[in-house]
């Protein structure tokens, strides 16, 4: 069976920055491998293009640039946030705010992110929204362990399930109009 839409693939691979030599990332193996959805967007484009038609057994090696990983780095989702918006009960914990450091985040419409502190000054806090790995050249070289047809239960949640996404034909989540767990 090759790689294809809907296909259940389980890898294992090693990420380095910039190529072959470049540091780790991310390492995966054998008996903590990556498991996904092929084609259902769970992973960046460029990989699962890579993949596609690969089957079990066979090997990768791939480079993808920022356009076909994780995109360049936006200028503009770095920013200066006040200081204040940080405060807890009138407190800012200055032990948890030094750079490198991921901050947890929500837009005013209720989205939410991630930062990279990357500076702190007086009265304002530099943060990085961009994806770590943005405008980075990602190496990946691993192992196709097994690739099957994915089950209707796996496949459930990638459709979608539950009344706030119109799955459910009464608005009544209580009942499985969608054949989802609702």
């Amino acid at each position: 069976m090759t790689i294809s839409n809907n296909k259940m693939v389980t890898l294992s691979y090693t990420l380095r920055a910039n190529d072959k030599t470049g540091d780790v990332i991310e390492q995966t193996t054998a008996d903590k491998p990556l498991q996904f959805i092929y084609g259902i967007g769970q992973m960046i484009p460029g990989f699962e293009t890579n993949l596609e038609g690969k089957k079990q057994g066979d090997t990768y090696d791939m480079m993808l640039k920022p356009e076909d990983a994780y995109g360049e780095v936006n200028e503009d989702a770095i920013v200066e946030l006040d200081k204040s918006i940080f405060m807890a009960d009138g407190v800012f914990e200055e032990e948890r705010f030094i750079p490198g450091a991921h901050i947890p985040m929500q837009t005013a419409d209720g989205q939410r992110l991630n930062g990279i502190i990357e500076s702190v000054g007086d009265e304002k806090i530099k943060m990085n929204f961009n994806h770590p790995l943005a405008g980075m050249n990602l190496h990946f070289e691993g192992d196709v362990i097994e690739v099957r047809d994915a089950t209707p239960e796996e496949l459930a949640p990638a459709a979608g399930c539950g009344c706030d996404d119109g799955n459910c034909d009464d608005g009544d989540c209580s009942s499985n109009d969608s054949g989802c767990n609702c």
